[in-house]
């Protein structure tokens, strides 16, 4: 099953939309609930990430009998040390963004932590590219 969906940059009313629909479908194909909840976690943090950082992304779904494998890919001003941003409490949100109380630099740890695998790369002033693959 594939499913996709386009995030708009800067929409926190619209930002959890696209994680819940995809909890929806896992939910319906019988997920473990303690899988279901990591990849929640996962997507939802990657979606705010998109919608606190970038001008807009793209998440693309793909769920197998084994597993489910999510690419974001977003146009934005990327991310200038990968390493940093992974650190828990480093974060590159605006002060708008922190006082809708996102931006406290845990994303990035929190997919890691909720993922079998993540690889991130980003290319500054274009964008980031996020893979993260759950396995069931």
């Amino acid at each position: 099953m594939q499913m996709q969906f386009d995030i708009q940059g800067g929409d926190f009313s619209a930002a959890g939309e696209a994680s819940s629909e995809v909890k929806k479908a896992l939910k319906q194909l019988n997920i473990q609930p303690q899988t279901l909840r990591r990849i929640a976690v996962a997507l939802y943090e990657a979606e705010v990430n998109v919608v606190a950082h970038a001008y807009r992304g793209t998440m693309t779904v793909d769920i197998s009998p084994a597993r489910i494998l999510v690419q974001l890919q977003d146009e934005g001003p990327g991310i200038d040390d990968i390493g940093k941003a992974m650190e828990e409490g480093f974060s590159t949100a605006s002060d708008k963004v922190r006082e809708m109380g996102f931006g406290a630099g845990m994303g990035l740890p929190n997919i890691k932590k909720n993922s079998d695998e993540m690889h991130l790369t980003s290319t500054p002033g274009t964008g980031t590219t996020l893979e993260i693959i759950v396995n069931f």
